[in-house]
């Protein structure tokens, strides 16, 4: 009898367990990441998207015009990357042609698979440091699907873009 008692407390802890997982995953709790997100469009015209929605201060707004968006090539890549080891399908990058701010915001497309290999080699290699006398305050590496949002700026700038660019997920 005690046997027993022990077997069916012990299927009983197992069921609730197995059914708690199937609530979890059946009610879309999740890691963070959103990963079933695919985002079509040439790169360029989905940064023009997110500068456009994005909240940002009639002073940075007015700057943009002189920013240069540029594809990322392995010429350049350690440069605006920090990193030769981050692996991507295609990416372009945004910084001013002559500013004395820290800034550079990167957009990567990325096979799904390595979206967090390439989050982690980005944030392990960002220079807040590598432009002449300034620094960048805040450096932010997110996704929204295949897309991979490497910004290092003020913090107001890049908390803007990132909020801008998380939007296009929703």
């Amino acid at each position: 009898m005690r046997m027993k008692k022990k077997c069916i407390s012990i299927l009983i802890t197992i069921v609730t367990i197995l059914s708690g997982a199937v609530f979890c995953s059946a009610c879309g709790v999740s890691d963070g990441s959103v990963s079933d997100i695919h985002i079509e469009g040439e790169l360029s015209d989905i940064l023009t998207q997110i500068y456009e929605n994005a909240n940002l201060d009639a002073e940075f707004r007015e700057s943009l015009q002189y920013y240069m968006t540029d594809t990322l090539t392995q010429e350049n890549e350690q440069a605006i990357l920090g990193t030769a080891d981050a692996s991507y399908i295609e990416g372009i990058y945004s910084v001013p042609m002559m500013s004395s701010i820290a800034y550079q915001c990167v957009l990567l497309r990325v096979e799904q698979d390595n979206v967090e290999t390439v989050k982690t080699a980005l944030r392990e290699n960002a220079d807040v440091n590598k432009w002449v006398c300034v620094s960048a305050e805040t450096v932010l590496v997110e996704n929204v699907g295949d897309l991979v949002l490497f910004i290092m700026s003020g913090e107001d700038v890049a908390y803007a873009v990132s909020e801008s660019f998380q939007a296009l997920g929703k």
